[in-house]
């Protein structure tokens, strides 16, 4: 049955009679389980998935159990800090947004504590009014952007009763929150003329106290990033509502980065000298479909800011959290001088918790009936609990620390499964020859001698383009000693959208021994526990120049993003959803240096000489024609009837460009920012030497992150050439996310090539698009890495390879002390660069459009070390070979400036270099 909410007038104009608001909004936060409609009487924005319960996603606390642990989970998030003079504690309410974390960690330094993260949904109004009123717990609350609109209930979850209700709380709301402060008093929410994500606007304002020390106008240097489909209908405005900032509707403006690192910390104000417009445009053209007009609505400017008259509520539609707004940190900074004058005027006169107004008093007591029967009913029965209930009942203790700093204890019980008591005691040996790869003709020739007759069950983490420092090191292995063995693991068939990712896993030790277990929790808990069950000692590798000493190499599939917040998975993988070897003995050949080295792990007191024996008399054995000979040895072409059939994808050029347009719709409807859309495609094959074939590959597209893994039981083997790294944790704690948006073929001449290179570096859209992801990548890192620590050292820089050019930026932060290895990797899988943004939102979209499962292919590869360090990039430009067949994935990502045919020329260029090497091999 359809529900529509046919009490809103056009464009969702909402009532503006008092005790109809309250009706209204309770009609909004009833999250019925019919479908509901969103939509005005001209149909001008339909909302039809607005029912997305099924799509509650498995957040950080897993609130997917019964009612009464379902409420405890969600106060076990609360870490509420100590109200000092000098801090601002904020409640950042998130819409399911991939950019919360930005504002988190911008407002974690601003306020000098991190503020409390709950997503919409979490808190029903009664434990929400207890925090606010009765523990007096946060000073102001943040709305955070998000897909969708204020109109659909699964949009915006409880912010419209907050932003009615609570009249003497601070609170600023970002884009969608924004939106959402206009549509509760009456203001129309309509679609902008353009969708605007990823791009800048200059920004003129009226002076309030949120833009104070923010200069205004054209050329002032106040140029902001806009992620939007919906805007508010300035002319509709009610009187209650002031208009406090504007964007110009004639342009916006493209993004050309300075070259000076240290612009981009995320707790830095941008300045203007970080970004311009460079007169070398002209020359190569914006990259964009159209010129951007943004609007046409009976108003001149586009509405960017708004504030309450009488309360001290404010909105704006820009993103100051973006790593390209410039003067964000000091909207943030101006909204907590806001809530300070609020609290010290406020509390002269009144006091907060005796004269909160009747109906949130009125909550409160439901609120606290709520909170006693749940301890009464728990605490007997889990001493455990007693610690949380410490916090749900406010008992908090003062810490004096140096004399000068205090801190909050909570007692908040983490996370209960810990590492198996059998832990292991792994030392390590190892043996350096300096200078030898090249007197022994490279890692090519190492790997094919020490590991490539036959091939099975060998892994190569290759760095096959080391130009420009993009790598230094290669590690290569095959089966090992008494520690190797070997994962396959597949999901199980569960699609019930409550589903965590169990699944199957078969193990195999060094001897063939097989064992098969369901992991009920999924693979990344299991290999979480393993490497958390490692005991070493850092004086074994003290010397070595590079990460990783031994562990697991492997890769994890896209469709493990079950396991990464997501609920479900619309297709099943052919090839299983991570494969591992724990590799005990292993080849590190330090690129830069030419040096070699040998490693070896064993357990306790035993020592292993022999397998390192044996390995330095075949390294000092060989000599540099050895690969060449291989090669023609093992390099044969299939046969020639298969020779002549060549790829043929899932979908034609006339469904895929079809599929484009279906995400420019969602992209219009504010449902996506940026959507990843893929497609596969196949070639049945008969006898195919897959190494030679990589070997083939290596040679023709050399990159940076490129791969060889063979698992034989399984007849899988991948021969991958990305040159992307997904993620990145070092010795030091620090991790690095380096995303590729943006992709031009290389040029015909030199003349050529150079003008094709400064056209994607001075493209619209590929900034745009690159933008997006960044601080979608900032975002995911945010979630782990110490507050203040992510940066953007490097901001759409232009990298070449054999075939294209890319745009390529980088992104680092501080993990903190507190976060496991596998959590990082949680916190930002699938990488952002194959998903889209806001992420959960667009990968449910992409499930409903793709035709298959993705497999291996938007996945990783690369090591999880034993000593808690890790690199995995991202599986693009890859041939997958699996019983049989040989499948290529690509794609490319839609934005509203997308042009749906030049879409499809993009993803047939990202298959040219994989295609061709397997034809040409051929």
């Amino acid at each position: 049955m359809n529900f529509s909410l046919s009490s809103l007038s056009s464009e969702f104009t909402c009532p503006t009679n008092a005790s109809m608001y309250y009706t209204n909004v309770n009609l909004l936060l009833s999250r019925p389980s019919v479908r509901v409609s969103c939509s005005n009487k001209n149909g001008d924005i339909q909302v039809s998935n607005c029912d997305r319960r099924r799509r509650k996603v498995a957040i950080s606390c897993q609130l997917i159990h019964s009612h009464l642990q379902d409420s405890f989970d969600r106060k076990e998030r609360v870490h509420v800090p100590l109200h000092k003079s000098d801090s601002v504690r904020t409640l950042l309410i998130d819409n399911y947004d991939s950019y919360t974390y930005n504002i988190y960690q911008e407002l974690s330094v601003i306020n000098g504590v991190p503020p409390v993260v709950i997503h919409n949904d979490d808190w029903t109004w009664e434990e929400l009014c207890h925090h606010l009123y009765e523990e007096n717990a946060f000073d102001n609350v943040v709305i955070s952007p998000g897909p969708g609109s204020p109109a659909c209930p699964d949009d915006i979850g409880i912010c419209l009763q907050l932003l009615l209700k609570c009249w003497d709380i601070p609170i600023l709301g970002v884009c969608l929150g924004h939106q959402a402060l206009g549509y509760v008093h009456g203001a129309q929410v309509v679609h902008a003329s353009e969708p605007i994500h990823g791009r800048l606007s200059e920004i003129e304002h009226n002076g309030c106290q949120l833009f104070d020390d923010i200069p205004s106008g054209r050329n002032s240097g106040f140029k902001v990033v806009r992620y939007h489909s919906l805007v508010i209908a300035s002319e509709s405005l009610p009187e209650e509502l002031i208009p406090i900032a504007w964007a110009s509707p004639t342009s916006t403006l493209p993004f050309i980065g300075s070259k000076d690192s240290d612009k981009f910390n995320a707790h830095e104000t941008q300045t203007e000298d970080s970004i311009f417009v460079d007169s070398f445009l002209a020359k190569v053209g914006n990259g964009s479909s159209n010129l951007s007009d943004c609007g046409k609505t009976k108003s001149s400017r586009i509405l960017m800011g708004i504030k309450h008259s009488s309360r001290p509520h404010y909105g704006v539609q820009f993103h100051p959290e973006s790593v390209a707004t410039c003067h964000g940190s000091q909207i943030f900074k101006n909204f907590r001088e806001i809530t300070n004058e609020h609290w010290l005027k406020f509390r002269s006169s009144h006091n907060k918790q005796n004269h909160a107004h009747s109906y949130a008093r009125m909550q409160v007591s439901s609120a606290s009936r709520l909170f006693r029967e749940v301890r009464r009913s728990i605490g007997s029965e889990n001493n455990a609990m007693d610690q949380l209930n410490r916090v749900v009942s406010g008992d908090r203790r003062l810490v004096h620390n140096n004399a000068e700093k205090y801190c909050l204890e909570t007692f908040i019980k983490v996370n209960a499964n810990h590492a198996s008591d059998d832990y292991k005691r792994l030392r390590l040996k190892w043996r350096k020859f300096g200078g030898l790869a090249g007197k022994v003709g490279g890692a090519k020739s190492i790997f094919c001698e020490l590991f490539g007759h036959d091939a099975e069950n060998t892994f190569w983490l290759d760095s096959s383009s080391t130009e420009k420092e993009r790598a230094r090191f290669s590690f290569m292995g095959g089966r090992g000693g008494p520690l190797w063995k070997q994962l396959i693991f597949r999901l199980s068939d569960q699609s019930d959208g409550c589903s965590k990712g169990g699944g199957y896993l078969s193990m195999e030790d060094w001897q063939g021994s097989m064992k098969n277990i369901f992991l009920e929790e999924g693979f990344l808990d299991f290999l979480s526990k393993e490497l958390q069950s490692f005991h070493y000692d850092e004086k074994d590798y003290e010397g070595l120049p590079f990460d990783f000493h031994g562990g697991y190499v492997g890769y994890i599939g896209y469709n493990l993003k079950v396991e990464c917040s997501v609920t479900s998975n619309r297709h099943k993988s052919k090839t299983p959803d991570a494969c591992f070897f724990f590799a005990d003995n292993l080849v590190a050949i330090d690129h830069k240096n030419d040096d070699v080295y040998l490693l070896a792990i064993h357990e306790g007191s035993s020592s292993i000489t022999q397998w390192l024996d044996d390995a330095e008399e075949k390294l000092l054995s060989l000599n540099s024609t050895v690969p060449i000979e291989l090669d023609r040895q093992q390099s044969y072409p299939l046969s020639s009837s298969t020779c002549k059939a060549g790829f043929v994808p899932e979908k034609s050029r006339e469904q895929y460009i079809e599929d484009v347009k279906k995400c420019l719709n969602y992209i219009k409807d504010g449902e996506s920012y940026e959507l990843c859309l893929t497609t596969q495609m196949r070639k049945p094959i008969e006898e195919l030497h897959s190494l030679g074939l990589y070997l083939h590959l290596r040679e023709r597209n050399p990159a940076p992150y490129a791969a060889w893994l063979n698992f034989s039981k399984e007849d899988l083997s991948i021969c991958c050439s990305s040159p992307e790294r997904f993620l990145q944790l070092d010795r030091n704690g620090v991790l690095e996310a380096k995303p590729i948006k943006g992709t031009v073929a290389r040029g015909a001449t030199e003349e050529e090539d150079e003008q094709l290179k400064l056209k994607l570096q001075f493209s619209e859209k590929d900034q745009a698009e690159n933008l997006m992801i960044v601080d979608l990548l900032r975002n995911d890192l945010g979630r782990v890495c110490d507050p203040g620590s992510v940066h953007v050292p490097h901001l759409m820089d232009v990298e070449s390879y054999a075939t294209v050019h890319t745009m390529v930026s980088t992104i680092r932060g501080k993990k903190r002390s507190d976060v496991s290895a596998v959590e990082c990797v949680k916190a930002a899988f699938p990488g952002g660069s194959m998903t889209g943004a806001p992420k959960l939102r667009s990968m449910e979209i992409l499930d409903s459009l793709e035709c298959c499962s993705r497999g291996i292919y938007s996945g990783c590869i690369g090591y999880f070390s034993y000593n808690q360090t890790f690199d995995l990039n991202i599986v693009i430009r890859t041939v997958v070979i699996h019983e049989g067949e040989a499948s290529i994935g690509a794609g490319g990502a839609i934005v509203a400036l997308s042009n749906p045919e030049a879409e499809y020329e993009e993803m047939i260029l990202k298959t040219k270099a994989p295609t061709n090497a397997v034809m040409h091999f051929e």
